[in-house]
């Protein structure tokens, strides 16, 4: 039973993730915006490099970006998620 909720879980996140995140804003956010406004947004700076910079993949133009982009964050999460899980399994 366990299994199978896990499983409905996963279809379901990764629908949301593939298919509900095209329906997501292109306008930018709070602090993008504020910061736009307020003219830092040229000096903002990362501290960590993002393999899917702004929920696309680098050189693929079109809504598949998107949908991918998604669909591989729910997969690494999960993924990373699985594998902490099983670590503190193992302590035990």
């Amino acid at each position: 039973m366990m299994k199978k909720r896990i499983y409905i879980w996963i279809t379901v996140s990764l629908f949301i993730a593939g298919a509900v995140s095209l329906l997501a804003s292109q306008h930018p956010d709070g602090y993008e915006k504020a910061g736009k406004e307020l003219g830092f947004i040229d000096r903002a700076t990362s501290y960590l490099h993002s393999p899917l910079p702004d929920y696309a993949i680098p050189g693929m133009h079109s809504w598949l970006s998107s949908s991918l982009s998604g669909i591989i964050g729910v997969v690494i999460t999960f993924g990373l998620f699985l594998l902490l899980g099983k670590m503190a399994g193992k302590r035990n």
